[in-house]
């Protein structure tokens, strides 16, 4: 069943009810005021017999010549008895015979009966309870003829408004379905003057549209940059291969220098693979274990081992104690991103300092190499960039994004800036813990 014909009958349905609702109500009231108007009416003819009985010298009239037949009349009749109640006179026939010998109304054998006294006896005025039942018959077949054709309009109209105002939403359904089987995704919705929730849903599906874009155009820039950073290692790697294999008996040198080119480029791609996967990970939602770290241990040992596998640089330490909750292996693949990063642009030295700041614990990676130009201090963080004074170099420009996603992780910031010397400085700040 459609939303459309969904709606279109739950508005039928609320007029349903309210017409059922109406229809008690006023069937409610009318019959209590149908059988107000009959007491008031029967009461009414009586009283004007009994003061016509008091005003005569005669106890009763003459009996009518052509009384009414009791079984089938819906008039109101008048009968007049005397003290013993004996009818004297009587408008119909058969006679009626109260059963309640007082005054005041009694409802007997199907009849509305008002007795009020007189001079010589007692005046019963009384007319056919069916009186009122075929007056509220009426009613409720009045009510039912007229709610038909109401319930008829209201099924209608629930139906072009719910069209109209489902017409929107069927634009965005069709435009979502093309903009996937066509994968056009700088289409947009036209924007509406409204400001209900169709004119939102659009915004929003605008703004979704505008995300998607742009994810869509990063994983086309990611796979071309992941291709073309895979294949100059994989070339390398089958032309040394290929020349090792056709000339076997190449000189030592030759064969010595493509084994290491091959040994190089080997890893190099191993180092390529894993920060895809890693970044992989990432956009999977992977998220973080975190437990209280202790940093100033950590980065004093990564930074030994850094010392030992970048001898070319003079890596100086300066740390104080800080604790934060993090992983401790996402901790040091971040320390190492940056350590490599700096040893790859340094001319003679790298600084690493840790210290705190009110509330922050912050780390310092400092190189005395060309640094990073202001324009470029923000998009060195996106996926296989390098700016201009770094596209000689060999490396994927994945590292940095990996740092970002695991600051990020820790609930922290990563930003680039200018060392002392001119070179770059990369500070990360990690949410002190409160003991700290």
């Amino acid at each position: 069943m459609s939303l459309r014909l969904r709606l279109a009958l739950f508005g039928a349905g609320v007029v349903a009810l309210a017409l059922l609702v109406f229809g008690v109500l006023l069937y409610a009231l009318l019959s209590r005021g149908v059988g107000t108007n009959q007491d008031d009416a029967l009461r009414s003819r009586a009283q004007q017999a009994v003061r016509s009985l008091n005003a005569s010298s005669q106890p009763v009239a003459q009996p009518p010549v052509a009384p009414a037949d009791l079984r089938s009349s819906t008039e109101i009749f008048v009968e007049v008895f005397d003290q013993a109640w004996t009818v004297l006179y009587s408008t119909v026939e058969p006679t009626m015979s109260p059963a309640a010998r007082r005054g005041g109304f009694v409802t007997q054998g199907g009849f509305r009966l008002y007795a009020a006294p007189f001079d010589d006896g007692y005046v019963v005025a009384g007319q056919s309870v069916k009186v009122p039942q075929s007056s509220l018959s009426g009613i409720v077949v009045f009510l039912v003829v007229s709610a038909v054709p109401a319930l008829i309009a209201a099924l209608l109209a629930s139906w072009l408004v719910a069209g109209r105002a489902l017409a929107p939403l069927k634009a965005v359904a069709v435009a979502a379905e093309q903009i996937g089987r066509e994968r056009d995704f700088g289409r947009r919705l036209p924007g509406r003057r409204s400001k209900d929730e169709v004119s939102r849903l659009a915004a929003s599906f605008n703004g979704m549209l505008s995300r998607l874009q742009d994810a869509y155009e990063a994983q086309r820039r990611f796979v071309a940059d992941a291709s073309h950073e895979l294949r100059t290692p994989l070339t390398t790697i089958q032309g040394n291969a290929g020349l090792l294999a056709r000339r076997p008996a190449v000189g030592g040198d030759v064969r010595d220098a493509a084994v290491a080119d091959i040994g190089a480029e080997s890893a190099r791609m191993g180092r390529l693979v894993d920060r895809l996967l890693t970044l992989a990970r990432a956009d999977s939602g992977l998220q973080l274990e975190l437990n209280r770290v202790d940093l100033k241990p950590l980065v004093e040992e990564v930074c030994r081992q850094a010392a030992t596998a970048h001898p070319q640089v003079v890596l100086t330490v300066s740390t104080t104690a800080a604790s934060v909750s993090a992983d401790q292996d996402a901790l040091r693949q971040l320390l190492w991103i940056l350590l490599d990063n700096a040893s790859r642009y340094a001319r003679e030295a790298i600084e690493v300092r840790l210290f705190n700041e009110p509330g922050w614990a912050r780390l310092a990676v400092i190189d005395d190499g060309p640094g990073v130009p202001a324009e470029d201090r923000e998009r060195i963080f996106e996926r296989f960039y390098r700016s201009d004074r770094s596209r000689t170099g060999t490396h994927a420009g994945l590292g940095l994004s990996i740092a970002q996603w695991i600051v990020a992780q820790h609930r922290g910031r990563i930003t680039a800036g200018v060392g002392g010397s001119g070179g770059a400085a990369f500070l990360v700040d990690l949410p002190l813990l409160r003991a700290s």
